[in-house]
């Protein structure tokens, strides 16, 4: 079954109310805004790496407030336990019987704030329950709810002390983007309202977490031309055999490209995936996945050179698909 037009123009609508709410806490980043609504729609999860400051708290609780959820900021620090995060079974003297108490992890949206300071078990603690969408503690598996997205930042200055995340932990978050610092005229207003101390607390809901659950159903049934898969599946190809690179686009990474393609394009207004959705995601999608050799640095190529070459290797289909 595919998505409607008339379906299609709803969820444009609302995927545009959503960002306009939000951006009255997160000024000037409109596109970071949306990549960040994509992932929560696409039941993906979103790493964020920045530096301090750029406002990277305030996405996420104007994101929780926007859909009517709850919000946890957990901040990790080589002494933070796995159960500080996912919660602990305590003895009740008075039953007699054991209780579970849940963690942070079961908010609707759960800041973990710099990640990779955090012990390697800590880290797989939270990178479990992002995968399963539950948590088992002493045998007993513990759901969380719908809708849940982590936001998880990394700070790319002081790396001192920090537990590197590995290639295969990031290949669990379906998108990596930054915020970055807001131009002049974001500055601006920010400053001239410098009286608010707390911007996302202007953000009032603006629909449910079923229509959340709503939105997600419709997404998947975005129409995706066989020609557009093959047009991943030939970055994928293509990708392993770029100059520097060490580790290509997985059949993982692939999934996610089509899976955010599909969100991209209904919050487009559209019932099909052009192939533009694939070259506008290409970056957020592929940034963590694509691992460079130990030349790529000393020969000036990063991350986004080879995925700016990519794009060029690799014609898109030419004739208008989803027609």
């Amino acid at each position: 079954m595919t998505i409607s037009h008339e379906q299609a123009e709803w969820f444009r609508t609302t995927f545009d109310q959503l960002t306009d709410n939000m951006e009255k806490a997160v000024l000037g980043k409109r596109h970071v805004v949306r990549l960040a609504l994509t992932c929560l729609l696409s039941e993906g999860h979103v790493l964020l790496e920045d530096f301090p400051g750029t406002g990277k708290t305030m996405l996420a609780r104007a994101l929780a407030n926007t859909v009517q959820g709850s919000h946890a900021r957990v901040q990790f620090t080589p002494d933070l336990l796995p159960s500080d995060v996912t919660g602990v079974t305590v003895y009740d003297q008075h039953k007699g019987t054991f209780e579970f108490h849940p963690g942070p992890i079961f908010h609707t949206i759960v800041l973990a704030d710099e990640i990779n300071r955090a012990s390697p078990k800590t880290q797989s603690a939270l990178l479990e329950v992002m995968e399963e969408g539950r948590v088992t503690v002493d045998g007993v598996a513990h759901p969380v709810g719908k809708p849940f997205l982590v936001i998880a930042t990394q700070n790319p200055i002081e790396q001192a002390g920090t537990y590197r995340l590995p290639e295969a932990q990031l290949d669990r978050f379906l998108m990596k983007t930054s915020v970055g610092y807001p131009d002049r005229q974001a500055t601006v207003e920010l400053l001239n309202n410098a009286a608010v101390r707390d911007r996302a607390a202007l953000v009032q809901p603006v629909i449910t977490a079923a229509t959340i659950a709503q939105m997600s159903g419709l997404a998947d049934q975005v129409y995706v031309d066989p020609a557009v898969i093959g047009y991943v599946a030939e970055l994928a190809e293509e990708s392993r055999r770029q100059p520097h690179v060490k580790l290509g686009l997985s059949p993982r990474g692939c999934l996610a490209l089509v899976r955010v393609a599909k969100t991209w394009a209904a919050a487009d207004g559209r019932d099909h995936v052009v192939p533009d959705d694939i070259k506008d995601l290409a970056e957020p999608v592929l940034s963590h996945r694509l691992l460079l050799d130990a030349e790529a640095q000393f020969s000036g190529v990063d991350v986004q050179t080879v995925i700016s070459r990519l794009l060029d290797a690799v014609a898109p289909p030419t004739d208008r698909v989803g027609a």
